[in-house]
C-alpha cells in the first residue's frame, strides 16, 4: 500500500507559501507557510499532521488491540503533542507526546496498560518517528 502527498512551494522559505494535497483530496490545495508553522497563522504545517496521524494509527492500533481481546470501548480520545525544537542553524522534531482517555467497559487496569504499550509499540507511524515517544494513559470507571 501506498500512500501520497503532493507538496507545492512558492518563493522564499520565510516569505513563501504553499500548499498540500493528498490524493484522498482530504487536503486540498490546503495553505501552509512559516507563518502557519511558526506564528500560528491559519493553515497547517508539518507537525500538525505528524500529530494527526501519530494519533490516529495509535488510536486506530489500540482498537484493534482492544478487539483481539474481547473489549469494545466506548470512546478511545488521543492527543499527540509533537515538538519541534532547534538543533543547530536547523529543526528537529523531538518529541510526540500522546495522551489518551479510554472508556472500555469490564477492562482492568493491568490489562488496559499491556494493551496500550501494545498499540504504540506497534503503530507504524510511532514506528518511523525517530523521536521520544510519551504516553499518558487513562482508563475511565
Amino acid at each position: 500500500m501506498i500512500r501520497k502527498a503532493h507538496a507545492e512551494w512558492r518563493g522564499t522559505g520565510k516569505d513563501g507559501n504553499g500548499d498540500l494535497t493528498t490524493d484522498s483530496g482530504v487536503l486540498s490545495k490546503t495553505a501552509y507557510s512559516f507563518k502557519t508553522r511558526f506564528q500560528g497563522e491559519k493553515g497547517t504545517n508539518p507537525e500538525e499532521l505528524i500529530a494527526a496521524a501519530h494519533a490516529g494509527c495509535f488510536t486506530m492500533a489500540l482498537a484493534f488491540q482492544l478487539q483481539t481481546a474481547g473489549f469494545t470501548p466506548t470512546s478511545l480520545s488521543t492527543e499527540a503533542a509533537v515538538s519541534l525544537d532547534q538543533e543547530g542553524a536547523g529543526f528537529k522534531i523531538s518529541k510526540s507526546a500522546l495522551t489518551l482517555v479510554a472508556d472500555v467497559p469490564g477492562l482492568d487496569q493491568a490489562t488496559f496498560d499491556k494493551l496500550v504499550e501494545a498499540a504504540e509499540k506497534g503503530c507504524p507511524v510511532s514506528k518511523v518517528l525517530n523521536a521520544e515517544i510519551t504516553l499518558t494513559k487513562t482508563l475511565k470507571k
